[in-house]
């Protein structure tokens, strides 16, 4: 491949000088000259007229000069397209994902990097946040995203969003009509909530603990959808995120119990062990992730 020469070559005939050839290119004056008699040698013709005071291209240089524009370009386009090629964005990335977020959060992100890196393929884990992270300690998933909170030293904690979470019931339970409701008024009701290792269990715990509520029986249901089922049918009162009612909320299956002066408000985290940090797949993961939902970093900064 004669790249070098014939660069060489485009450079002494737009400069028309040999010593400012050799310095634009930074090389020595008797490479340049060793270029050019190469190329002359492959193609059997003088390239230049030389004489101390003039250096003028002639003819079949000048059919060599047009030509060998177009070669460069279209050997450096070749070369960027490999070199993005061979750098693109391919291979497997392990995702895992407590059921809030995996179920209703995470669709519309996977659906965004399936569209923009085609040769990515994505596999979901979903579980509770305690299983999530394990499994991203155990290194079976490349990055996790959870709802609740670790104190895992050996992993690497970041918030991407708030979330929001409201006390829900049927549209017929009793508290469903009321304008605004009182922690009072909560006391000695049923509740249907998540397993324990649930950042949705969790924050529920939290809210009965600080606000000292009696509760009169609790059903525990590992499914976000079980638990609405068993709302809709006239059971109880649950604690879920805004993404898991919003539609149902929407289509009137299900009603917020609207509480006075209060709200509930949990930050999501991605988790990952350091080890995997660099790891190409999961920056891209990453990048997509904070542009998606902004607003946590933007927050930080």
């Amino acid at each position: 491949m004669y790249y070098d020469a014939l660069k060489t070559f485009v450079t002494l005939a737009e400069i028309k000088n040999f010593t400012k050839t050799a310095e634009n290119l930074r090389m020595s004056q008797p490479s340049v000259s060793l270029h050019i008699k190469n190329l002359e040698k492959e193609f059997q013709t003088t390239l230049f007229l030389r004489s101390p005071k003039f250096l003028q291209i002639t003819p079949t240089g000048e059919i060599l000069y047009d030509r060998a524009k177009r070669m460069i370009t279209l050997y450096e386009q070749t070369r960027q397209d490999i070199l993005e090629h061979q750098n693109s964005i391919k291979g497997e990335l392990k995702i895992g994902a407590s059921f809030t977020i995996g179920e209703y959060i995470l669709p519309s992100l996977l659906l965004d990097l399936q569209t923009e890196y085609p040769e990515l393929e994505l596999q979901v884990l979903i579980g509770n946040t305690e299983e999530i992270i394990q499994s991203v300690r155990m290194h079976q998933v490349d990055i996790g995203l959870i709802e609740g909170q670790t104190n895992e030293k050996e992993l690497s904690v970041h918030p991407f969003m708030q979330d929001e979470l409201f006390i829900v019931s049927s549209k017929n339970h009793e508290l469903a009509s009321k304008e605004e409701v009182t922690f009072s008024d909560l006391q000695n009701q049923p509740w249907v909530t998540r397993e324990v290792g649930s950042g949705t269990r969790e924050f529920l715990n939290h809210v009965i603990r600080t606000n000292g509520l009696k509760v009169k029986s609790l059903l525990t249901i590992s499914s976000n959808q079980g638990i609405k089922e068993t709302l809709i049918n006239g059971m109880g009162l649950s604690f879920l995120s805004q993404s898991v009612i919003e539609r149902d909320v929407q289509n009137q299956n299900l009603s917020i119990i609207k509480m006075k002066n209060q709200s509930f408000t949990r930050t999501l985290s991605y988790i990952y062990s350091p080890v995997i940090e660099d790891k190409k797949i999961v920056k891209t993961f990453i990048s997509a992730l904070q542009e998606k939902w902004p607003n946590e970093k933007q927050k930080r900064n």
